[in-house]
């Protein structure tokens, strides 16, 4: 880890710090702790596995598109790539570390890094494209209620679809485009050059054209193929639903009733919309007020901050926690690897 990832992980933890201090601050701990005992392990469970599956589900996604690409790639080592950017993109502010890392791995085991780059690339355009599409149905569907239910923080719903459609657009963008790709490449190369941090290099530089030619043939593979980029949305739309739907397994598990599980599921994607983009390391502070105003009329009393601690303590916490133990993991077994090579005769 750099030291510009440890910075943001340790203004996480001042964030969690705060945010700590900020939810417990008036409640009555003892009436939330009750509540929480009330969870029904069955539900628990439920809902941590389904927690889990949502960031595994990003890792089958990524093993599909590079056997697509034939390459002979294992589940499991997808689902690695996948918990090593869950854990930077929780650390980093508007999530921007993970694909990044994802990338040097990928590129450590054998991976190109224009099939790789196009592959993450595809992943994060639909990621976002169905979080914009839910958004957007829920805009001109649930309007009145959604108002009702975020009340002041509206906006943020409306500023976190702005963004994230933009992003789309800008991704869909350079992903189509060839030369605005290979302009970035090249561009970036030169910027470097030019405050010093890189060599002058004609070789790299026919490297950089080369993997950008790459890149573009592999884009062309997938618009060829649309029925793989059919199968990459259908599963993201159950991905994405999954972690909504966990909110509402705690809500039944803590014996509650009257709310739909397409309400619960539905101010739970709101949430997610508004504070996806924003510049905080894993959205902290902001997502637990959010969650307090959205979900007040539909947790009573204690029940509130007890759901809230579970399903953020499941939704991000637990997974940031594998996640860093994937990553460590994958950090070590990468030196020894390294080293093990420099010994070879």
């Amino acid at each position: 880890m750099n030291r510009k990832n440890l910075i943001s992980a340790g203004v996480l933890l001042l964030l969690v710090a705060l945010t700590i201090s900020a939810i417990f601050k008036g409640n009555d701990m003892a009436a939330v702790v009750a509540a929480m005992k009330k969870l029904h392990p069955a539900y628990l469970c439920a809902a941590a596995a389904t927690a889990i599956f949502f960031v595994s589900a990003e890792g089958l996604m990524i093993c599909y598109l590079l056997r697509s690409l034939n390459y002979r790639t294992k589940a499991a080592t997808c689902v690695k790539y996948s918990f090593v950017g869950f854990f930077f993109s929780g650390i980093t502010p508007s999530a921007t570390g993970g694909q990044p890392m994802q990338l040097y791995y990928m590129q450590k085991e054998g991976h190109k890094v224009s099939d790789s780059t196009v592959v993450l690339m595809t992943v994060a355009v639909i990621y976002k494209f169905v979080l914009v599409v839910m958004g957007v149905g829920i805009l001109f569907f649930y309007h009145e209620p959604l108002s009702v239910y975020l009340k002041k923080y509206l906006y943020l719903y409306y500023l976190g679809l702005f963004l994230n459609t933009a992003l789309v657009v800008i991704l869909l963008f350079i992903m189509v485009s060839p030369k605005c790709f290979k302009g970035i490449v090249i561009g970036g190369e030169k910027i470097l050059k030019k405050f010093r941090l890189l060599k002058s290099s004609r070789e790299r530089t026919e490297k950089l054209i080369e993997m950008a030619d790459q890149y573009h043939e592999a884009v062309l593979f997938f618009l060829k193929n649309k029925s793989k980029i059919a199968a990459v949305i259908a599963f993201t739309v159950i991905q994405r639903c999954s972690v909504f739907f966990l909110t509402w397994l705690i809500y039944r598990g803590l014996g509650l009733e009257g709310a739909s599980a397409f309400t619960v599921m539905s101010l739970q994607a709101a949430i997610y919309i508004a504070v996806d983009m924003l510049p905080l390391p894993g959205a902290q502070g902001i997502t637990e007020m959010m969650y307090k105003t959205a979900f007040s009329m539909i947790f009573p009393g204690a029940y509130l901050t007890a759901s809230m601690c579970v399903t953020r303590g499941l939704n991000f916490y637990l997974v940031l926690i594998l996640s860093a133990m994937v990553s460590l993991w994958s950090h070590l077994r990468s030196g020894k690897a390294g080293r093990m090579a420099t010994e070879l005769p």
